[in-house]
């Protein structure tokens, strides 16, 4: 796979997807870059019953790991390299279903400081989306 970076201080989708490729967590638990641009992305993972809790559903953890994921991606559009240094998650209903799609964007993106959201979608078998969390990230540029 081809990586580079793009014109200005952001990466772009390639360089995010390498990175993805070889972040040792995001592999083992199937996320996958499907948007990362101007101050967007989209991490998307299939179903593994290998990330549920007790009730059969999604565990917060995990979600709590897609949420974050988007919301750094998103800023590494802009800024390139980030660190979180504050994250909130809202559960609002069980996550099941047969993907699961965490969308970030960039609220604002200031020189020390980045501030982004997520929200988490349940794709179910015909293809329906359903919000079942949300999260906000402070990140903070380095480098």
């Amino acid at each position: 796979m081809e990586t580079r970076n793009c014109s200005n201080a952001g990466f772009d989708r390639w360089y995010l997807a390498a990175t993805n490729a070889w972040a040792n967590f995001n592999v083992r638990a199937g996320f996958e870059v499907t948007v990362a641009e101007d101050g967007e992305a989209e991490i998307r993972m299939k179903w593994n019953d290998g990330f549920t809790q007790y009730s059969g559903h999604l565990h917060a953890g995990m979600i709590a790991a897609l949420l974050d994921t988007a919301c750094g991606f998103a800023a590494a559009t802009r800024v390139g390299p980030v660190t979180a240094s504050h994250f909130a998650m809202n559960c609002l209903r069980p996550a099941v279903g047969r993907a699961l799609v965490a969308k970030g964007s960039i609220v604002r993106a200031g020189r020390t400081q980045v501030f982004a959201r997520a929200e988490l979608f349940a794709e179910d078998e015909h293809g329906a989306m359903s919000l079942v969390a949300t999260g906000e990230t402070l990140l903070v540029p380095i480098g």
